[in-house]
């Protein structure tokens, strides 16, 4: 209703005081980037306060801990995964815990049979279940974990994509973090990181991680703000993630939309942190068709967390509310602008005619800066390449607009499309374990 009105408005204003509509219009852009330019620096500044200066996750167990490990079930939707199964099944039988504790939930698509077949020939935990996900519609990751939700056994709960490589040790630290975090603690985000990132598209997303990760999220977890979470490593309480009604089968980022409902019924999130190590994408194509996808997952979560702005106020407080608008609406608006704002720099530099005033120019210089400091300095190694990479990120902040271009239309012509990303394929021999028990077949476990 709001965004109905506000609209009407937008198009008289628009027939009758165009001039006049463009001066405010960029006057809020310029605003909202300073105010996001300001937030950002100061979550980057006390994330890297929080990561440096304490341990992000309690480490301390006592011995009564240390045996009385609870069931923790591992969630893993699949779908075309055949070549990453012996890697998945290598990385999942390396976690330091319990074997007669875990709960390791594959879940594959109806009529996946390459993958089912490559999942049975590994071996797996004793336990480990097999399940087909019913056919029907939207055929999305969501929807998967929520049919992988209602077998689970684990008192916590964890997603893991296919290509994964999680710490071994970060179930254990999972818990301890839930532990020592209290009853409202309903989510904690292991940190993502770039692994065998070769080529300039896969170094730039990697960069990206280790600034979002590495800095922002423990920030904002440390203020108690709203959390966009990551698509694979959070780890819920298990109570607390059913209470919210599990994931929005129809939202192409479930991690971001979930985290801001949890958010909004009163849950933290925090973060711990071994981390995960995951592919990049290497291909432009591969990385355009991933971005779109977030995009456009963004896009529907602001819509509808903005459907209803008042009630979205009161359930999660003015100032996360706000944080929320310096986040996620900052970065589905700077993806909408990067690009034209750097086409007219260029053009202003090379052109004559085209004229940028100077306020306008000093700002963009320090948002530039401040983009470079915070990627050099992010987590990882400072090497010549990582020197190099953050050189070269006006280039890539660029291509940002191009990838909402198509979120826009996918979101228009097919909102609840699930652009899959492929994943390299890993064959090397995996740890003796069982394999896993296909529910559909009742195949026996070793």
């Amino acid at each position: 209703m709001v965004l109905s009105i506000g609209a009407i408005l937008l198009v008289v204003a628009l027939l009758l005081l165009p001039g006049t509509l463009f001066q405010i219009a960029a006057s809020a852009v310029f605003s909202v980037f300073a105010a996001a330019l300001v937030f950002r620096a100061a979550i980057y500044i006390w994330g890297a306060h929080v990561v440096e200066g304490r341990p992000v996750s309690a480490s301390v167990v006592n011995d009564e801990e240390s045996v009385s490990w609870p069931v923790y079930t591992l969630l893993i939707a699949l779908k075309d995964e055949a070549q990453t199964a012996a890697q998945l099944a290598r990385a999942i039988c390396r976690l330091d815990y319990p074997r007669d504790r875990l709960d390791v939930k594959l879940l594959i698509e109806t009529g996946d049979e390459a993958t089912r077949e490559a999942l049975r020939m590994q071996d797996w935990p004793r336990g480990t279940e097999l399940l087909v996900v019913p056919p029907g519609m939207p055929r999305t990751k969501p929807r998967a974990l929520n049919y992988g939700l209602l077998a689970a056994k684990g008192e916590f709960v964890v997603v893991y994509d296919a290509e994964d490589k999680p710490s071994p040790d970060q179930l254990k630290a999972a818990v301890r973090a839930f532990r020592s975090g209290g009853p409202s603690l309903a989510c904690v985000q292991a940190p993502l990181v770039g692994a065998g990132d070769r080529g300039w598209i896969a170094g730039q997303w990697a960069l990206e991680y280790a600034v979002q990760f590495g800095r922002l999220l423990p920030g904002l977890a440390a203020l108690g703000m709203p959390i966009l979470l990551g698509g694979t490593s959070n780890h819920f309480r298990r109570s607390r993630l059913e209470a919210a009604g599990g994931w929005d089968a129809w939202n192409v980022t479930e991690d971001a939309d979930l985290g801001l409902r949890l958010a909004r019924r009163g849950n933290s999130v925090g973060v711990i942190a071994p981390p995960t190590f995951e592919a990049p994408p290497e291909q432009p194509m591969i990385w355009l068709s991933q971005r779109s996808r977030w995009l456009k997952g963004f896009l529907q979560t602001w819509l509808v967390a903005m459907r209803q702005p008042i009630r979205a106020v009161r359930e999660m407080g003015a100032i996360n509310f706000l944080a929320l608008q310096l986040t996620l609406g900052a970065s589905i608006l700077s993806a909408l602008v990067h690009g034209p704002w750097a086409i007219w720099l260029l053009l202003a530099f090379v052109l004559p005619g085209v004229a940028v005033a100077p306020f306008y120019l000093a700002f963009a210089g320090i948002a530039y800066l401040s983009g470079l400091l915070m990627a050099l300095l992010a987590p990882g190694r400072k090497d010549l390449r990582r020197l190099l990479l953050v050189l070269t990120l006006p280039a890539y902040w660029p291509l940002q607009s191009i990838a909402m271009i198509r979120a826009i239309y996918g979101l228009i012509r097919r909102p609840h499309y699930w652009a899959k990303t492929p994943h390299p394929g890993d064959l090397a021999p995996v740890c003796p374990g069982g394999s896993a028990r296909d529910t559909r077949f009742s195949s026996p476990a070793c």
